[in-house]
């Protein structure tokens, strides 16, 4: 496998010394609409406008097995958007910085830091990422760029049945994320507490759907700059699809 990711080398802070909040639980991940591989930002069946939120995407790309870039690029399509497979990437993957986020006492969400919201309870700056996994693998699965958070299945291929175990580590910043919160079923059952990563990052879940998996990640770390938030909301899907029997 090429080497070409770089990994961070800031340490990742134990989750016990942050604030625990559990808002701004909102993902993208990607699925088909309408014939298209389309991005989908949401929770659970809540399918949001995507379009106003492209703005806030800081990457995107498609790779082959190897992580190494394919051509392919974001098409807006009506109310959709939609990417590019020309190239046929093995893998789609995107990362979003939605800001930072203070929540006030009456349960509402402000867009801003607490230093804006002087009666904030809890303050924090979301990322969301996004790996989807458009065929088979016969080798392991590469980090991708600028996916801080990610999920990374531990063996390839993936299995073909739900139900079946499939084992997974969690990534922050190329380390282990202990502690992440891993959901096996972002899609149809968002308020499932989860699983919980060992100190390798490390969590055993079975597959839900045969058809579209959305698997999500939640990783708390803390911020650059405590006098705007409390913590950073790390939130990464990796979305794949099992095939059904022949018609």
């Amino acid at each position: 496998m090429k080497k070409f990711f770089k990994v961070l080398t800031s340490a990742t802070l134990a989750a016990s010394v942050l604030v625990a909040s559990g808002a701004q639980a909102h993902g993208f991940w990607f699925a088909q609409r309408a014939n298209h591989l389309a991005m989908v930002f949401g929770v659970g069946a809540d399918d949001l406008d995507v379009i106003k939120r492209l703005p806030k995407i800081t990457s995107f790309g498609g790779y082959d097995e190897d992580g190494s870039a394919v051509p392919s690029q974001l098409v807006t399509n009506g109310a959709l958007v939609s990417v590019n497979i020309d190239n046929q990437p093995a893998f789609i993957a995107a990362a979003m910085d939605y800001g930072m986020w203070s929540k006030t006492p009456d349960g509402k969400w402000h867009n801003k830091g607490k230093d804006e919201v002087p009666t904030a309870v809890i303050s924090e700056h979301n990322f969301k990422y996004g790996v989807h996994l458009r065929r088979v693998l016969s080798g392991p699965m590469p980090l991708l760029p600028d996916q801080l958070l990610q999920i990374v299945p531990v063996a390839t291929p993936l299995p073909v049945k739900h139900g079946e175990p499939l084992q997974l580590r969690v990534l922050h910043k190329g380390k282990p994320a202990a502690g992440a919160r891993v959901l096996a079923d972002y899609v149809n059952d968002p308020d499932d507490k989860g699983a919980v990563a060992d100190k390798d990052g490390m969590v055993t879940i079975k597959v839900r759907n045969q058809g579209l998996n959305v698997i999500v990640a939640i990783f708390k770390s803390a911020p650059a700059n405590p006098a705007k938030v409390n913590q950073i909301e790390n939130l990464a899907s990796l979305s794949f699809v099992l095939p059904h029997e022949p018609e």
